[in-house]
This record gives structure tokens, sequence and C-alpha cells, in this order.
């Protein structure tokens, strides 16, 4: 077998274990969610009971990390293309196979719960609006304030889309470019500093379903997003010191 064909296999076989992570995500979730009462949820219009409203919390949260996490997988799989340190690249498999496994729960809940995976009309993150905006944010270290952030905290409003970053903490267009582009050390570093911000914006976003959303489940999957993302903002910081660098202001 050739190196290319070697590479190509590989490819194909990180590509089919993401793409299972998703299909069992999804069925996993279904359960989970009817265990949990969602069909026992009341709609945002506050009258019978029924599945979460297409304007709710629990809906909204679903929608926009989706595309949150679509993102971060993409930016994993370019990013093990670019560099062969080992410990860059595991990091990187295991965030796209999280990301991954947690877009089909997503996605699952809104099959259930027979919604729109997109929205027409409704902004990106208005199911935060007027809701979370006195989170208290001080026990992330300020580090919201570090990337430029703090505008967005409490709801999406706030935030310009621009250049194909539709929600706090994504990359442009600009950035997938380089690091595209980008090989060796330069691309692990782009790679860890745009990850770095992608989480700090999915983190107040986790954190406001899991003070908004209505379904167990769904508050118990955006706490663990919380958890772990912080635990890996920790890695991703001592990740970029070993390479003489840092998160971006």
């Amino acid at each position: 077998m050739t190196g290319t064909e070697r590479t190509r296999r590989t490819r194909w076989v990180a590509g089919s274990a993401v793409a299972l992570a998703v299909l069992f995500a999804g069925a996993a979730t279904v359960a989970s969610a009817r265990d949990d009462g969602a069909g026992e949820h009341v709609s945002a219009a506050g009258s019978a009971p029924g599945t979460p409203a297409t304007d709710s919390a629990d809906a909204g949260f679903a929608r926009d990390m989706a595309v949150h996490h679509q993102q971060a997988v993409e930016m994993s799989f370019i990013v093990r293309d670019r560099t062969r340190d080992e410990d860059v690249r595991r990091f990187a498999y295991d965030i796209a196979n999280t990301q991954a496994n947690q877009r089909g729960m997503l996605l699952g809940w809104l099959d259930l719960w027979e919604l729109p995976k997109v929205s027409a009309g409704q902004e990106p993150m208005a199911w935060m609006d007027g809701q979370h905006a006195g989170h208290d944010m001080d026990d992330m270290d300020g580090m919201e304030g570090k990337s430029g952030m703090s505008g967005m905290s409490g709801h999406g409003g706030g935030y310009q889309a621009h250049d194909g970053s539709l929600m706090p903490g994504m990359a442009t267009r600009t950035e997938l470019g380089r690091l595209r582009e980008a090989s060796g050390k330069q691309a692990e570093i782009l790679y860890l500093q745009l990850m770095t911000d992608h989480h700090k914006g999915g983190i107040d976003m986790a954190r406001g379903c899991a003070d908004l959303c209505a379904v167990k489940a769904e508050k118990r999957l955006a706490q663990s997003m919380v958890d772990a993302q912080r635990s890996e903002l920790d890695a991703m910081a001592q990740m970029l010191a070993e390479r003489g660098a840092a998160p971006r202001d």
C-alpha cells in the first residue's frame, strides 16, 4: 500500500468513525429525551403540554450549537492534515469525535420534536436575548474579555455576523483559509488559538442553555459541554505555551 493510499484509508476510517458517532448519538438522544419527559415540556405559547416551541431556548440551543459544533469538527480535521504532531492530532480528533457525537444528539432532539433545523427569520442566539444578560461571568477568569468577547455575554444580539462567522467564537472564512494553508507548528498554533476562541463562545452558549432550557437531558448535555470545554481551554493554553504562543487578544 502506497503512502497516498494509507492517507486516504486513514481519512476514510476517521470520517466513518465520526459519522457512526453521529448516527448512534441521534438514536440514543431519542431514547434519553423521551425518558426525561421531553414530550411533557410546555411550549412557549404557554398552554397545552407539547414539544418545545420553535422559538424556545431548547430548540434555539440545539440549532445554534449544532452549527457551532460543525465548525469545530471541520477545523479539527483540517489541522490533522496540516501537522504531524501526534499530541495536536490526537487532541483534534478527540474534539472532532466528541462534538460530532454531541451534534448528533442535538439534531436528534430537533427530529424528535419535529422542529426545523434552521429557523427562518430568527437570528442566531436570539433565544438568549434578555434572559441571560445578568449571568455572572467572574468565574470564567476574565477569559471572554481577554479574547475580545465580553460584549457577547448574555445574548447573540450584539454580535455582528461577518465573513462566515455566525456566532461568537466562530472562525471566519478568512481564518479557515489561513488554517488550510498553514502547516506544522504554524498550523498547530493557529488551530489552538481559533479553537480557544471557539470554546469560549460555546461555553457561554452552553451556560445559557443550562440556565434556560427546560428538557433535563439537554440541560445536562449543556453543563457537560461547559465542564469539558473549560478543561480543554486549560489544555490548549498549555499546548500554546509549549509552542511559544498564547491565546489571541
